[in-house]
């Protein structure tokens, strides 16, 4: 039943992505730029960290799990990544404006992005919030929608930091500990919760989303080549 968010989730490059890159044979980079970058990624690490383990969360429910659990982790989930998206948005703000070309318009569009996809994970964990988990295909059909919704925000978490992620700026986000990519630290799998009546149709209602539904979060922030 909740294949379609793990689907969305892991085959999407989220904000860990963005943070996340391959470290830089160049180590000549600007200490200016390298001193900023090191502000930053201090402050994100946790929130990286945060939003892998929400990630993981979606995605190792129970397809065949009860709904009424299945919308508590998933809740809960989508409100920790605006949480950590409002902590990233404000890293970046506190780090004040990078030593780079354009540096202040790049700094408040990554603020601004940030802060837009925060309310935009809120709206999500409202619209999980306000499904019936006792109308088993009407949750069913409401976390397709969720789906959907997902991806779209997840575009707008690549865009928040793309243009951080390029030149000088990138290189040296690339090269600090704090912005690379964090494994998850919640369970792989979560135990699945003995289903109810139809929870397998509405399971395999919900399935087709796509084949790499089953994957892990690792997927979801693995590093992009050098």
């Amino acid at each position: 039943m909740n294949k379609k968010l793990a689907a969305a989730l892991s085959g999407g490059a989220v904000l860990v992505l963005a943070l996340s890159g391959c470290s830089s044979d160049d180590e000549g980079g600007e200490n200016k730029v390298d001193a900023w970058a090191k502000k930053v990624c201090d402050q994100a690490q946790p929130q990286i960290q945060k939003r892998a383990n929400a990630q993981q969360t979606i995605i190792s429910t129970a397809a065949d799990g009860k709904p009424a659990d299945i919308q508590a982790a998933d809740s809960k989930a989508f409100q920790d990544i605006a949480d950590a998206d409002k902590a990233l948005a404000k890293a970046v703000r506190d780090a004040g404006v990078p030593p780079v070309e354009n540096g202040e318009k790049l700094q408040q569009d990554a603020v601004k992005e940030l802060n837009a996809t925060a309310v935009a994970y809120e709206g999500l964990k409202k619209q999980v919030d306000a499904l019936d988990p006792k109308n088993q295909q009407k949750f069913a059909d409401g976390l397709q929608d969720v789906a959907e919704g997902l991806k779209k925000i997840e575009k707008m978490d690549q865009d928040a930091l793309a243009k951080l992620q390029s030149g000088q700026l990138g290189q040296a986000m690339a090269r600090q500990p704090g912005c690379r990519k964090a494994e998850a630290s919640v369970p792989p799998t979560v135990p699945p919760a003995k289903p109810g009546p139809g929870a397998s149709a509405s399971a395999s209602k919900a399935a087709p989303a796509s084949s790499s539904s089953s994957a892990s979060s690792s997927s979801a922030s693995v590093s992009p080549s050098s």
